[in-house]
């Protein structure tokens, strides 16, 4: 009867600019598609080029290269009798589009530019594309003569138009236009379209995976049809992780479910679907078919293809199955590992040094670590011969076999406790526990005598000492006296990270990895060119709230005990989180960070959200939280806070311009270089901000 039709959606680790490894996943997701039954195969956006272009999408280069990938593509014997979805940007009439390219044994049947470009948060595509604002027009597009000699085509349509098969219709969306509140699939389900398709670059972000769901979810239940979903994953070049998802739905349910984090390069969903559970699904919906009789009809391109066989009345169909959701501590746990994993292979090092302080965010960048290691060993026992590749590649033995998480971290994760005179022995004992736990090659060193030695610099070249305030210093000398340890630390942490492994007698480096939460990036609460200056951070993006809660995720499924045995009064998990900067009082720790801070973790998470997320200044946040924290707050409390805040934040924000590239987790990261852009040098008095408070708090 030719109603049953299979299709298959892609997961790609694409790499920005890696045109011969992007077409190599691309191929081979074009092969499984075939070899399991699938007549059409979508895949990510821009999944040619690799989406994190970025300004390499003004090149020339870029076009060039990705049409030298197409006409591969078009030459492969496996891309015959399957229709293929692929994403490249396209220069048309001078003017460079993001767009989608679908072609059919060896022909182009449409060239299908993006609508709706992302533009917010990391996203920039205004700033590389222009969006095709002709609804429902098509022009002629000129082909290269690189295409042309391998289609014979002169011209393809390129613009706003939907296939129709021989059996059914399909339309396309890229992206942000599922996100859109006026999404093409919505017109194209009225028109007919029974068939919608998503090519998407959405990064991972904390808790927002059940948002893309929902939404595609929702796309299909009101009007009817089929959607499916294909995602970019892993880390293509910066610090965004693309969380696969793929994802195929029917009439409001899901029937086909990609995984979020994995270590796969290639992943393939088929599914086998029937069209007249569509078609009996929109008949009964009598405002659906109202509203269909008024549409404005889309441009069809004709495909002398069919996407069913002529006699399916046997062939099985895929059931609606429940979405199953990670946690917030798992996402943590899988999404950052995968991160360090693509960043760790593709740069070539050899593994990672972290300096381990006994602290609950040096302890959670371990976990992450160890649970790097845990999915790479369970990668290799099942099976994925490109992770074993790359391990043997990463430890330098050809022989080699990752089986136990321990030991692979041995081999790949050096973690280093750099004691001064004002570390307690409670801390150093903790990262050493920890140490041995997941097994890192672990070091202890002391710093007091490059301290000394910078100090004792500066007495011979000014003839004064400046001493901690315990001591009588003031709060300049304090301060100065902090950072010279901190700042010692990352030069000490470099120079291992270059030489451990060659006084070990292996080959190779190691990546600095850094571990400032995005709460105390925020508040500035971090010295400049410190421990928190690495070459990459996993959890610059993750708050001090959820990092605790990772932890206790780590004791009860990774069995690290470790991260709640007491050593002296305290365990990583119940210590207060402190620097470790100031002298010791009676040989216990007396500097805290939140008394330092002048604020609390919990507190922070609030004015970080309120501040960017809900695009709060001074003023707006104080109006916020006098309702807020009416219960614990006078009016006046509430305002200080605020200032004290707004004023801490200002002052540092200068250090955001050097800030470790870090995991991107939160949508309230206050990074500078993409995602949150700010001035650097403010006016610190808030003068005006602040008076229109004073002038509410009276009023109260």
């Amino acid at each position: 009867m030719g109603r049953a039709v299979t299709v298959a959606v892609c997961a790609l680790n694409q790499w920005a600019l890696d045109f011969e490894g992007n077409l190599e996943r691309i191929s081979r997701s074009i092969d499984i598609a075939r070899s399991r039954g699938a007549r059409y195969r979508l895949g990510p956006e821009l999944e040619i080029c690799g989406y994190g272009c970025s300004d390499h999408y003004y090149e020339s280069d870029t076009l060039l290269h990705s049409f030298q990938v197409l006409a591969k593509l078009l030459e492969s014997p496996a891309a015959q009798d399957i229709i293929c979805d692929v994403g490249m940007p396209v220069l048309h009439r001078n003017v460079r589009y993001n767009c989608r390219v679908i072609f059919l044994n060896k022909k182009i049947l449409l060239i299908r530019p993006k609508i709706s470009l992302a533009n917010t948060g990391n996203y920039r595509e205004l700033r590389w594309f222009t969006p095709w604002n002709k609804a429902r027009h098509v022009e002629e597009y000129f082909l290269p003569r690189i295409i042309q000699e391998v289609t014979g085509q002169e011209t393809v349509p390129f613009g706003d138009a939907v296939l129709a098969t021989k059996d059914t219709c399909l339309g396309a969306e890229i992206c942000e236009e599922l996100w859109a509140p006026n999404s093409p699939h919505i017109e194209m389900g009225l028109d007919g379209v029974e068939i919608f398709t998503n090519s998407s670059g959405s990064h991972h972000v904390l808790r927002k995976a059940h948002t893309r769901v929902d939404l595609v979810n929702s796309a299909t239940a009101k009007n009817g049809g089929i959607y499916i979903l294909a995602n970019q994953k892993g880390c293509d070049g910066d610090r965004l992780y693309y969380d696969g998802c793929a994802m195929i739905s029917m009439n409001g349910e899901t029937v086909a479910q990609g995984s979020q984090f994995s270590l796969d390069d290639v992943e393939v969903l088929v599914a086998t679907l029937d069209l007249e559970d569509v078609r009996s699904y929109r008949a009964e919906i009598s405002s659906r078919n109202l509203a269909a009789s008024k549409v404005n009809p889309y441009p069809r391109v004709k495909v002398d293809f069919a996407l069913s066989c002529s006699d399916d009345v046997a062939v099985p169909t895929c059931v609606p199955i429940q979405w199953r959701h990670h946690s917030p501590e798992e996402e943590i746990s899988l999404g950052p590992a995968c991160w360090l994993w693509d960043y760790l292979r593709r740069s070539k090092q050899a593994g990672f040094l972290l300096p381990l302080s006994g602290g609950i965010d040096s302890s959670a960048t371990a976990c992450i670590v160890y649970s790097m290691c845990h999915q790479v060993c369970l990668a290799v026992k099942n099976g994925n011969a490109d992770v074993l590749a790359d391990a043997r590649k990463i430890v330098n033995d050809e022989t080699y076999v990752p089986e136990d998480p321990r030991e692979l971290c041995k081999r790949v994760f050096t973690t280093c406790y750099m004691a001064s005179e004002n570390s307690s022995q409670e801390t150093c004992n903790r990262a050493k526990l920890l140490a041995e736990q997941i097994g890192s090659y672990h070091i202890n060193l002391n710093i007091d005598a490059a301290v000394k030695a910078i100090m004792g610099i500066f007495s011979v070249v000014t003839g004064r000492t400046p001493r901690f305030s315990v001591y009588g210093g003031s709060s300049r000398e304090n301060l100065a006296l902090q950072n010279v340890q901190a700042r010692v630390r990352m030069v000490l942490a470099y120079l291992f990270a270059q030489l451990t492994l060659w006084t070990r007698g292996m080959p190779g480096g190691l990546l600095v990895l850094g571990s400032a939460n995005v709460d105390e990036s925020l508040r500035g609460y971090l010295t400049k060119y410190d421990c928190s200056s690495a070459d990459i951070n996993p959890i610059g993006g993750i708050s001090k709230t959820d990092l605790k809660n990772f932890i206790q995720y780590c004791i009860e499924n990774f069995q690290l005990t470790a991260l709640r045995r007491r050593v002296g009064k305290r365990c990583i998990m119940s210590a207060a989180p402190t620097a470790e900067l100031e002298p010791l009082l009676d040989g216990q720790v007396a500097q805290t960070d939140e008394a330092d801070m002048g604020m609390t973790y919990a507190e922070l998470s609030v004015y970080g959200k309120l501040r960017k997320i809900a695009k709060a200044g001074p003023y707006s946040m104080f109006c916020k939280l006098i309702n807020m924290w009416k219960e614990i707050c006078t009016p006046r409390e509430v305002a200080s806070k605020v200032k004290h805040f707004f004023r801490m934040y200002s002052i540092n924000r200068h250090k955001m311009t050097t800030l470790t590239p870090s995991y991107h987790a939160e949508n309230y990261s206050p990074d500078d270089n993409r995602f949150d852009l700010r001035p650097f040098l403010y006016n610190t008095t808030w003068s005006w901000q602040f008076r229109c408070i004073d002038t509410q708090v009276t009023a109260l």
